[in-house]
């Protein structure tokens, strides 16, 4: 499908969307801002979780996702096993209908060939398998842009995954493991690139330049938690994996605490929300609260004010080292250790499965003493993943907005990274 030579090019955002998750919405505003300077004739909307979030947050039209309503609720009534299944049925058509309607359909960053966090197949990878199926037969073009990849055991997942991969346009990674993964699993990926994640392309708060609030505490600390169950092949022991995290990363605000520490405690989606409550309400001291974050910008911001970060989810740790806080990872996944390793932090890295809050606490004040040296360190890892980001849109560019009267291209040097 083509668009006339002379008409707007159609141009739809795909994924979970609004849901609740800030890495994968701040993806979608790092994509939003490359379409409005790169592209600004665009005509944009979303198929996506959230569509009431994505209309209002980024002023573009969206549709919901799936047409049962109740899909991401366990269905365990015959009436709600029916209407899941004829969901599935129902999207088919839904998602090709929606795909007929664009010249380009974008899925911008996130982890959707991955399965490091509990995920079925017939939830969003066959989503995502609809989607690239209806590109290829309708000929629109579908580019999988930054995306996160692991490799897989469940067939199912890994059979659906793989065949969205295949089937899309374009494809780029965010780092050299996701490509890996998916050329083992049979995807011919010579001609894809890895590039940093999109979030990268944002822009940053100011730098901080006032000292810590009180001359009587030490610096602030923030703190990412999770509601980390382990992934897909934890299942079995999910609870008992839930239960030392949470009881290792409170031990360690505690200890925090008792050293005259202001903490403030971040999360990255809402399900997040109930851990930072159980750790504030279990510390029970006026120097820990819980930042109410809504966007990556916001998690920038608190980063920023800070004097070092222990986090565990991925976003959380994409914040806190793109404003050039020294950073520790609470690492559930190659993804993050590939991150750490990229910003030139690998050293501090710490099992988010296997929390010691004395071991941890050892590797931190190691992080604190060398926070001079690591600062300088992210300036200039950040500066290597701008330039390479501008090659990822001028890339992107070139694969799907093949229209030779197009006179609306910015210089890269010139691009605005946000909306």
């Amino acid at each position: 499908m083509t668009a006339a030579r002379n008409s707007p090019v159609r141009v739809g955002v795909f994924g979970l969307l609004g849901s609740g998750n800030l890495g994968n919405d701040g993806s979608l505003e790092a994509v939003l801002g490359y379409l409005r300077t790169e592209h600004p004739e665009a005509v944009v909307d979303a198929l996506c979780g959230g569509p009431e979030i994505v209309k209002a947050r980024y002023g573009i039209p969206a549709t919901r996702l799936h047409w049962y309503r109740g899909e991401y609720r366990t269905a365990s009534r015959l009436g709600a096993i029916a209407g899941k299944g004829l969901g599935k049925l129902v999207d088919v058509f839904r998602t090709a209908a929606w795909v007929r309607r664009h010249d380009v359909v974008i899925v911008p960053g996130m982890g959707v060939l991955e399965a490091t966090l509990p995920l079925r197949p017939w939830g969003f990878p066959y989503s995502l398998f609809l989607l690239c199926a209806s590109g290829r037969l309708l000929g629109t073009r579908v580019a999988l842009v930054g995306v996160g990849a692991a490799p897989i055991r469940s067939r199912p997942t890994r059979a659906l995954l793989r065949w969205s991969a295949r089937l899309a346009a374009y494809r780029s990674y965010r780092d050299g493991l996701s490509r890996d993964a998916m050329r083992k699993m049979g995807v011919d990926t010579r001609r894809d690139e890895v590039y940093p994640d999109l979030a990268f392309a944002l822009p940053t708060p100011p730098a901080r330049t006032s000292p810590s609030p009180s001359p009587v505490l030490r610096g602030r600390v923030c703190v990412g938690v999770m509601d980390f169950h382990g992934g897909n092949d934890d299942r079995a022991r999910a609870e008992e994996i839930h239960r030392r995290y949470l009881e290792g990363i409170t031990r360690f605000v505690r200890a925090l605490v008792a050293d005259g520490r202001e903490v403030r405690l971040l999360t990255g989606d809402n399900v997040d929300a109930p851990v930072a409550d159980a750790i504030v309400t279990a510390v029970d001291s006026p120097l820990v609260s819980a930042a109410a974050a809504d966007s990556l910008t916001d998690l920038m911001k608190e980063a920023a004010a800070a004097d070092a970060v222990v986090a565990t989810r991925y976003h959380n740790l994409v914040c806190a080292l793109r404003v050039g806080t020294p950073t520790l990872a609470l690492s559930y996944a190659e993804k993050s250790d590939a991150l750490m390793a990229r910003m030139g932090l690998d050293t501090y890295r710490h099992p988010a499965r296997a929390l010691d809050a004395d071991r941890l606490l050892a590797q931190f004040e190691a992080l604190e003493e060398r926070s001079a040296g690591l600062r300088q360190t992210l300036a200039k890892r950040n500066a290597e993943a701008a330039h390479r980001l501008e090659h990822q849109f001028t890339a992107l560019t070139a694969a799907l907005f093949p229209i030779p009267d197009h006179t609306n291209h910015v210089h890269p040097d010139a691009r605005r990274k946000a909306p």
